[in-house]
């Protein structure tokens, strides 16, 4: 989903950073191969993700849901020299499709790539956590944001995807189906918990960008 026009969209991503040879092969290759290409990140939103892990330099990155590796290499160029990357999801069939991608970077040994529930797999993370990449399955969101808080450090970032979720969070709550009622209140709990700060920016279907103080 994009808020703005096909035109203005290619005039974003014209002056914007390109992404790399192999990011462009693997949206090339996602597109044909995996079902619903869509939930990729892609050039422009890619190029905003690793904007701000270059940012913060984070030693690190905790995503929730890998899809076919994109974002995740997006992140890892941000990361602290002796940093790492743990990316959770539960498809065995995308994930492997990430590992392919991956391991021909200069990141694989700085990213774990892990098959799980990304509620139970949070609980064993006992490091502090600088940057978190929420992409997983909607309705679960604040069940996420409630397992990371405690564990982000203060100054530490949570982006969440498709917070606006092609335009429905709008609705009136009555019409809302169960994924865009989750997501809506989502951005509602982040707006209130006085724990943060927070921007929802409409980047392609909405980034949630919340900062821990």
């Amino acid at each position: 989903m994009e808020f703005i026009s096909k035109d203005l969209s290619d005039y974003c991503e014209n002056n914007t950073s390109p992404e790399s040879e192999l990011l462009a092969k693997l949206n090339r290759e996602t597109h044909l191969k995996v079902v619903s290409p869509r939930m990729l990140s892609g050039h422009l939103q890619g190029r905003f993700l690793s904007f701000i892990s270059k940012l913060q330099q984070p030693k690190l990155i905790v995503e929730i849901g890998t899809y076919t590796g994109y974002s995740a290499l997006c992140l890892a160029e941000g990361l602290h020299p002796d940093g790492k990357l743990i990316s959770i999801d539960v498809n065995e069939e995308t994930s492997s499709f990430a590992k392919t991608f991956i391991s021909k970077t200069e990141y694989y040994n700085k990213t774990e790539l892990i098959l799980a529930d990304a509620k139970e797999y949070i609980k064993n993370i006992h490091e502090p956590i600088d940057l978190v990449f929420i992409d997983a399955d909607k309705k679960n969101y604040l069940t996420y944001y409630n397992l990371i808080i405690d564990k982000l450090i203060s100054g530490g970032l949570i982006i969440a995807d498709n917070v606006l979720w092609s335009g429905k969070i709008t609705m009136p709550e009555k019409d809302m189906d169960k994924e865009t009622l989750a997501l809506h209140q989502f951005n509602q709990f982040v707006q209130q918990d006085a724990r943060v700060e927070n921007i929802l920016l409409p980047i392609r279907d909405g980034l949630m960008v919340v900062r821990k103080k």
